[in-house]
């Protein structure tokens, strides 16, 4: 698949999108949680939960802070609001770390993917919640994805993250390059698809994205490059679209798995995972080109979620057939 072109890995990415059959229930075509969202950050968690649903997820929620959660809630009524999470500094009387965990825990079971980040913050009560939700994820084999502060954990506490397949880590340069610190690995002056590649094997399983001018995709095995047109504006909160997409195909990715269509079986686990990876990729490219090119240099990171439908139509398309 390395050697491909962007036409035949899109073309594999269509054969994992679940048709929409009346044979399906509520739930069947994904169950995403983003966990994120603090007294500082409630736009990310909402960019990226809306992004999941807009591409076609059943069910997207948000597991974050109270006073995030209730604004939240004012974004918008299709997503559903968790308010379990606790900074430090708004614990209350009898809650901990462990309480707060169990509550996020708890939610575990519901999902079928998880993507830890969005608006997250540092907070150590935050950070330590979302390292007991990896450590949970794996052990359930749940996919996640991990971005922004999310990405904290795998600099800090590269083990929550290595050796897991299941996983995909969405850094921008400045986060790769810390990843790439973690690792003792070069950044400077290396070929960039070369450096993902080195840094991907070095955490031996996760799927890395390596966010710029052109995306670089690797698991250390292979790489690939998603370098579709994108918008030349570079707000903050586009990679949020990215997660949210990334969400939605992981969910979409159990669905082939799980054969809850007719389909031909073709695709391996690691190779769905990749091609995950590459579509979210280009969706995310696809809406930034779209929004930009209504709203040039005005263009703010809400402006990519109206564009995920139109997105996924132009660079994967809607399945019309089982096969």
């Amino acid at each position: 698949m390395a050697g491909a072109s962007s036409k035949e890995i899109l073309s594999k990415v269509y054969k994992m999108i679940p048709p929409m059959l009346e044979s399906f229930h509520k739930g069947q075509l994904g169950r995403v949680g983003v966990i994120g969202g603090c007294d500082e950050y409630t736009g990310a968690p909402y960019f990226s939960a809306m992004a999941s649903a807009r591409l076609g997820c059943d069910m997207s929620h948000v597991i974050c802070e109270p006073g995030a959660g209730q604004v939240i809630k004012t974004y918008s009524p299709n997503l559903m609001v968790h308010p379990v999470m606790r900074q430090t500094h708004n614990l209350k009387d009898g809650e901990n770390v462990d309480t707060v965990s169990q509550n996020a825990l708890d939610m575990i079971p519901r999902l079928h993917v998880i993507v830890i980040g969005p608006g997250l913050g540092r907070d150590k009560t935050m950070q330590e919640t979302c390292a007991r939700v990896i450590t949970e994820a794996r052990k359930q084999n749940i996919p996640f994805v991990l971005d922004a502060d999310g990405l904290m954990l795998a600099t800090t506490r590269p083990e929550l993250v290595k050796g897991y397949t299941e996983c995909i880590l969405t850094p921008n340069v400045v986060e790769f390059g810390r990843l790439a610190e973690a690792m003792g690995i070069t950044v400077k002056n290396e070929d960039p698809a070369k450096v993902c590649e080195k840094v991907a094997q070095a955490y031996g399983g996760p799927t890395i994205i390596q966010k710029g001018g052109k995306d670089y995709i690797s698991n250390g095995k292979f790489t690939l490059v998603s370098e579709g047109e994108g918008g030349l504006k570079r707000s903050g909160g586009q990679g949020d679209t990215l997660t949210g997409s990334l969400g939605t195909l992981l969910a979409y990715r159990k669905a082939y798995h799980d054969r809850i269509w007719d389909h031909d079986n073709s695709l391996e686990p690691a190779e769905t995972l990749a091609l995950a990876a590459f579509g979210g990729s280009a969706i995310t490219r696809e809406c930034s080109r779209l929004a930009y090119k209504d709203f040039g240099r005005s263009l703010q990171a809400g402006d990519l979620t109206n564009h995920v439908h139109t997105a996924f139509l132009n660079t994967i398309g809607e399945p019309t057939s089982n096969l």
